[in-house]
């Protein structure tokens, strides 16, 4: 039986039926809800500095390429051959001056118009080539470097959709005077889970850490998180967890990076460096920003930041239940080559498919999609009722705000969510 959205989220979003997760028709509804009509990130400048430039990505399930044009410019394009639909670009990234087809060798140029057509010297009638290029993605903005594409013309601009949010985006990215650099080519892997499960996980559910991570995670770690810790939402559908470390704590323990791999193991260098963006945040983000110390961001409605690792990830959805999954490491871009090389270390060692934290939670993510799927279980919905009200206004930090116990970081995603959903449903 087909749901109705009404009976799949309750009025306060503290009970979830499992059925978000694991039904087709449900899935159908959010693509053309959410992934039709959102912001979804495609890629970092870094990644396409030059012209000719070009990255792979995907909005949902539909393949783009974001490529830097002739003009400069960003662009992203579907695909897919106007021609015959096969893909034009093979390459996960690259530079190029066309992006030819393999099977009729229709040729495009970087921003996807349509260049050549080889057949054409043959015939009399010759199409408009002007009128073939590839889809173009109709919405593509770029803030503090992280490229979004939207398929909805009529969406607010990518700055009112972040909101508040980037209030908390640049307490990391505006440390640095150089900005941030994404390193390399993401990790990929695939995940037989809903996607909404790891956006869940990374929007602001840091106290599994305690349980699931207790034999990587030392018990000290977690308890600053539930002396310190702060959980805010934004905007309903983004999140933000930090801890907010005191006026007079040592500058290594409130520097980003000195509890990774990179400060305790990187030497003398990699700590002074560390120390040394420190000493410099109150100048260059102010003394609340300054003394926050990262942990889960989260972009509704698949973008995940977290900051300790400096690992951006997107959930793509590859059906109800299947993810694709990418993980890219994130550096200061004027930071020395070593000391990336360094830092990306701590990324390596918790996060990615062979990270010892993302392992855990693949895992969990797995067992939580096959929960959903039990037989005869659709009348007993997930619970997501902790600290129902208690989030609250703060006098130094934008949006809701409450201990990181509290769920509503997810109560307010699955509100946006639902009420999206509401929107469409009966259009299939």
């Amino acid at each position: 039986m087909t749901p109705r959205v009404t009976e799949l989220v309750n009025h306060d979003a503290s009970l979830v039926s499992r059925r978000c997760w694991s039904d087709p028709y449900v899935y159908e509804l959010e693509k053309r809800a959410i992934f039709g009509r959102a912001w979804l990130f495609l890629g970092h400048e870094s990644q396409i500095r030059n012209p000719g430039d070009y990255v792979q990505a995907y909005m949902c399930e539909t393949p783009v390429i974001l490529s830097r044009g002739e003009d400069g410019g960003l662009y992203a394009n579907v695909n897919s051959c106007t021609h015959r639909g096969l893909p034009v670009c093979r390459s996960d990234h690259g530079n190029t001056k066309r992006f030819v087809c393999p099977y009729h060798n229709w040729s495009y140029s970087v921003d996807g118009n349509l260049v050549t057509i080889p057949q054409e010297s043959e015939v009399q009638n010759k199409p408009d080539k002007s009128k073939l290029g590839l889809k173009r993605v109709p919405r593509v903005e770029s803030w503090r470097g992280m490229v979004f594409g939207s398929f909805n013309e009529e969406i607010e601009s990518l700055e009112d959709y972040l909101g508040d949010m980037r209030f908390y985006l640049d307490a990391f990215f505006e440390r640095f005077p150089g900005g941030i650099e994404f390193l390399g080519a993401p990790h990929r892997w695939t995940i037989n889970a809903n996607w909404k499960l790891p956006v869940e996980n990374q929007l602001g559910d840091v106290n599994h850490g305690a349980f699931l991570h207790s034999a990587i995670i030392p018990r000290e770690a977690q308890d600053l998180i539930a002396e310190l810790g702060h959980s805010v939402v934004p905007r309903p559908g983004h999140g933000a967890t930090f801890r907010l470390m005191p006026k007079d704590a040592p500058i290594e323990d409130v520097a980003w990076g000195m509890e990774g791999m990179g400060g305790i193991f990187g030497g003398d260098e990699v700590q002074s460096y560390l120390k040394e963006v420190q000493a410099q945040a109150v100048e260059r983000v102010g003394d609340i920003r300054a003394r926050m110390k990262g942990l889960t961001y989260g972009v509704y409605p698949n973008l995940s930041f977290l900051w300790s690792n400096t690992s951006f990830k997107v959930s793509h959805p590859r059906g109800p239940g299947r993810v694709e999954y990418w993980s890219w490491a994130v550096v200061p871009a004027d930071a020395p080559d070593h000391i990336k090389k360094i830092l990306r270390t701590n990324y390596n060692s918790f996060f990615g498919p062979g990270g010892m934290l993302e392992q855990e939670d693949s895992e969990v993510w797995i067992q939580q999609f096959a929960g959903s799927n039990i037989d005869f279980a659709d009348d007993h919905p997930y619970y997501y009722g902790l600290g129902l009200g208690e989030e609250k206004s703060h006098p130094d930090l934008p949006g809701l705000v409450s201990v990181t116990a509290n769920e509503f970081y997810a109560r307010q995603f699955f509100t946006r969510w639902r009420d999206e959903l509401l929107a469409v449903e009966g259009s299939l």
